[in-house]
């Protein structure tokens, strides 16, 4: 059995003579929650896409499970476990809440979508659908448009659409972008039951500092496309590679707004 859940090896992408991700050796322990954290332009959102699939690495290698996935598609990432979310949400709007999740269950489990087919004939994923929507607080919205969500819970409902793809490994980009102040709470709710339920392995970006010491078990610095520094919350905030390169001017991000 392979020691890390997700494994990267002089993982390096560049964009022309910029080198967005350069060499990054990284190892994430399965059944842990790591947040990535580092300035704006530090790599963290293509270093996620170099994982999930959505960028070809220029060089280096992605291992899930001890097994070389480096040349596979999103979607075969995704079969095998690895679930992506995004900054910006991305779920079907003119589809109920229920039938968002519901699509997802029925395609984890094999189904395809089958349009010919009446839904009532997957009622197992519709229950399946309604059991996630308690999970992250959506249950009494089932029958509400996407559409006419507010932000703060069409990030729930998007979290809720990937726990239906049945992922061992959760990717969260950013999931407190756009909201206001009032909706936070909720979703960093959803993701400290997550953590809690110690079903999933999660690896977080974000730029609240609060939330991710609070969270986390260890977190993972990113500086110019490079690994600058990996552990415990405590390590990383007494780390004077860490304080000297940015960190002082990220508390000033997160005080000032």
């Amino acid at each position: 059995m392979a020691e890390w859940l997700l494994e990267t090896k002089g993982l390096a992408v560049q964009f022309g003579a910029h080198q967005a991700v350069g060499g990054v050796d990284f190892q994430l322990a399965p059944h842990t929650f790591k947040s990535i954290i580092g300035p704006n332009g530090a790599g963290k959102t293509t270093f996620f896409n170099l994982i999930s699939g959505q960028l070809k690495p220029t060089a280096g290698s992605v291992h899930f499970q001890g097994r070389d996935i480096t040349g596979l598609a999103v979607h075969e990432r995704t079969r095998r476990g690895i679930g992506r979310s995004f900054q910006i949400t991305n779920v079907f709007p003119n589809l109920t809440v229920l039938e968002n999740v519901r699509l997802a269950a029925q395609a984890a489990g094999k189904a395809g979508f089958k349009l010919f087919s009446h839904y009532r004939t997957f009622r197992q994923f519709e229950q399946r659908a309604e059991e996630l929507l308690q999970k992250v607080h959506l249950g009494t919205r089932s029958d509400q448009l996407a559409k006419h969500l507010p932000h703060g819970d069409k990030r729930k409902l998007e979290i809720a659409i990937l726990l239906a793809l049945e992922p061992q490994l959760l990717l969260l980009d950013e999931p407190t972008a756009g909201m206001s102040l009032e909706e936070v709470p909720a979703i960093i709710e959803v993701i400290r039951e997550l953590k809690q339920s110690g079903e999933h392995t999660i690896l977080l970006i974000e730029h609240k500092i609060d939330l991710v010491l609070d969270l986390s078990d260890s977190l993972a610095v990113l500086y110019g496309g490079k690994l600058l520094a990996d552990g415990t919350p405590e390590e990383i905030m007494n780390n004077e590679r860490v304080q000297s390169a940015y960190l002082g001017g990220l508390y000033d991000d997160v005080v000032n707004g």
